[in-house]
């Protein structure tokens, strides 16, 4: 029968790091089992970050920041905890090599559970994470790391969806990979998170409850959601409402609510860029295409004055390392990688304020009854 002892640790405390060296020198396993994937394992041993700008650009910008502020607040608490962010997964692995026991990375992709994170919670959720990431009390570390089922209870009433596939989800990907290792070795030890220990242990006692690893694996392709559809109508209402305003109302009012459409989002939009302190010309940008990326929904205005602040800032390779070591939010505000991304974040949320703002003065101004335009 295999032996497997489950470490559960919080990522930053000296205590989890004590004890995680202690139980694997006294148990001296064949293999130890660690809470990472290829990449978070390059990362922390290596000190390797796989970031690209252009492809942050590219894709999920939102995302991006939200990656990159949860791993500074690790950061924070380990420092008012005095311990190095991960400190007790390098303690496993070196102790592993210390005593000759193979380290398995049992992880999920975190690229893979980040994405699948962004497309299952909904707008709302998104927005209670991002309120609650911000309002974090520093004062309420001690109490999260003494609690974790009240911690593990207050995420999933915060963001039910979001601790699926942050925790259950994972919980079977790692006791599917517990088990697989158990085919392999006699004695195992398992170094995870607490809030993960309960729900391995569940799986690896009830394995036929694991759902199938290709279904945990998989990444939708991007296809019309909610969001999508209702941009396309914004954009429809707003092309049939100038239609209807130059054939009914005539060129000289078509001319003046074209007026308010330009500068409403162009405002908007050089206000988010203006507060992320972006360059003049990335402001500029951002102003003068918002009129236009309002009704694309295939092009936003943040991509626009993101790539433009891209050009002008430069960011370099050392950017890309050093906005993972941020020491305050002073620093991450410094970084010009962090700045393009931030740019284009708030240039978007202009945008998108302007684009609902603006619809709704153009259609008081004009007198319009949506009801004409919606059958």
């Amino acid at each position: 029968m295999v032996d497997i002892h489950i470490i559960g640790t919080a990522h930053v405390s000296r205590e989890s790091v004590e004890q995680v060296c202690k139980i694997i020198e006294e148990v001296k396993p064949d293999a130890v089992a660690v809470e990472l994937c290829q990449k978070r394992f390059n990362a922390l041993i290596k000190g390797i970050q796989e970031f690209s700008i252009t492809d942050a650009l590219k894709g999920n910008v939102l995302l991006s920041l939200l990656q990159i502020v949860l791993a500074y607040y690790q950061r924070k608490i380990g420092r008012e905890m005095g311990v190095k962010p991960g400190e007790e997964m390098i303690t496993a692995i070196n102790k592993a090599k210390e005593i000759g026991a193979d380290v398995l990375l049992i992880d999920r992709d975190i690229g893979i559970t980040f994405q699948r994170l962004w497309q299952k919670i909904s707008i709302f959720e998104k927005l209670r994470l991002l309120w609650n990431l911000l309002f974090f009390e520093k004062d309420d570390v001690k109490n999260i790391l003494e609690s974790v089922d009240s911690l593990i209870d207050e995420f999933r009433r915060i963001a039910p969806k979001a601790s699926e596939v942050l925790i259950d989800e994972r919980d079977a990907f790692m006791a599917y990979n517990i088990i697989k290792a158990s085919e392999r070795y006699d004695k195992i030890v398992v170094v995870v998170g607490a809030g993960h220990k309960e729900g391995i242990e569940r799986y690896l006692k009830y394995p036929e409850k694991i759902p199938p690893i290709k279904d945990l694996l998989e990444v939708k392709k991007s296809k019309l959601s909610f969001s999508k559809i209702f941009g396309c109508f914004v954009t429809l209402l707003v092309v049939l409402t100038f239609a209807y305003i130059l054939t009914k109302l005539g060129s000289e009012i078509a001319f003046k609510a074209f007026i308010y459409w330009f500068l409403i989002n162009g405002i908007l939009s050089a206000l988010g860029a203006s507060i992320a302190l972006a360059h003049p010309l990335s402001i500029l940008t951002a102003f003068l295409c918002a009129w236009l990326t309002s009704i694309n929904p295939l092009i936003a205005a943040g991509w626009v004055s993101g790539y433009v602040e891209l050009k002008m800032r430069k960011p370099n390779a050392e950017d890309l390392v050093k906005i993972f070591e941020a020491e305050s939010f002073k620093d991450l505000f410094k970084n010009k990688a962090f700045r393009v991304l931030l740019v284009t974040a708030l240039t978007n949320v202009g945008s998108m304020i302007g684009t609902f703002y603006g619809a709704y003065i153009i259609l008081k101004m004009t007198g319009i009854d949506v009801k004409v335009l919606i059958p």
